[in-house]
C-alpha cells in the first residue's frame, strides 16, 4: 500500500464510528439496513466498487446502489447486514473484508435507515453476481470521486421540502439518491474536512 492510499485510510479510521449493534426496540427508527461501501486497494490506487440493480426488480430498478439490504433477525448489527448482503449480491467473502468502520446513517424518504459500513479489499476480486438483482458490477476511482469538478448537485423541484442532493456520472452510469449521498459523504471525509489537495490524484 503506498503512502497516498495509506493516508487516505488513516483519515478514515479517524472519522468513522464503530459499527454498532442494532437496538433490542426498533420502534420510531425506520426500516433497519446497511450497505457495505467496499473500497478496492489496487497496488496503486483506491477504488470503490459498485453494483447496478437489474431492471425488473420492483423498486430502485437499474440504479446504481452499494451492495446491501434490510436488516434481518439474525443480524447483530449494520456489519453483519452489509456482509450479508455482499456475500449475497456479488459473492464477496465476509472473511476478505477489513472492516474500517461506519459512517453517519441515511435516512431515505421511504423510510430506510440505511447504516454505510466502510471495509477494505484487496485484489484479486473473485465475484458471482446474482443475477435476479444484480445487472453489472464495477468499480470507480476514488480520484474520480475526489475531484469536485465531477459533482453534480441536484434541488429536486417537486420535494415537498428542500433536499439538497447529489448526483456523479461516471463512464456511462449516473449515480444518485442514496448512494450518491453515501459517495459524497465519503469525499467530505478524505477531502474536504481534512482540507486535502485535490490536484495531487490524477482523475
Amino acid at each position: 500500500m503506498n503512502q497516498q492510499q495509506t493516508e487516505m485510510l488513516s483519515r478514515l479510521v479517524v472519522a468513522t464510528r464503530r459499527p454498532p449493534m442494532y437496538p433490542q426496540s426498533v420502534s420510531g427508527t425506520g426500516i433497519l439496513s446497511a450497505v457495505l461501501v467496499p473500497l478496492v486497494a489496487h497496488p496503486e490506487h483506491l477504488s470503490i466498487l459498485l453494483t447496478r440493480r437489474t431492471d425488473h426488480l420492483a423498486s430502485h430498478r437499474g440504479q446504481v446502489c452499494f451492495p446491501g439490504g434490510r436488516a434481518e433477525d439474525a443480524d447483530h448489527g449494520p456489519v453483519d447486514t452489509a456482509l450479508r448482503e455482499a456475500w449475497e449480491e456479488v459473492g464477496i467473502v465476509a472473511d476478505s473484508v477489513t472492516v474500517i468502520g461506519c459512517l453517519d446513517d441515511y435516512e431515505t424518504l421511504t423510510g430506510f435507515v440505511v447504516t454505510p459500513v466502510v471495509g477494505l479489499i484487496r485484489p484479486p476480486l473473485i465475484l458471482r453476481m446474482a443475477l435476479e438483482e444484480v445487472a453489472d458490477v464495477f468499480e470507480m476511482p476514488l480520484a474520480f470521486l475526489l475531484n469536485p469538478s465531477h459533482h453534480r448537485r441536484l434541488t429536486p423541484a417537486h420535494s415537498q421540502f428542500v433536499r439538497t442532493t447529489y448526483a456523479l456520472p461516471y463512464n456511462g452510469h449516473y449515480i444518485w439518491g442514496a448512494t450518491a449521498a453515501i459517495l459524497m459523504t465519503l469525499y467530505q471525509i478524505v477531502a474536504a474536512e481534512s482540507g486535502f489537495c485535490m490536484q495531487r490524484f490524477d482523475c
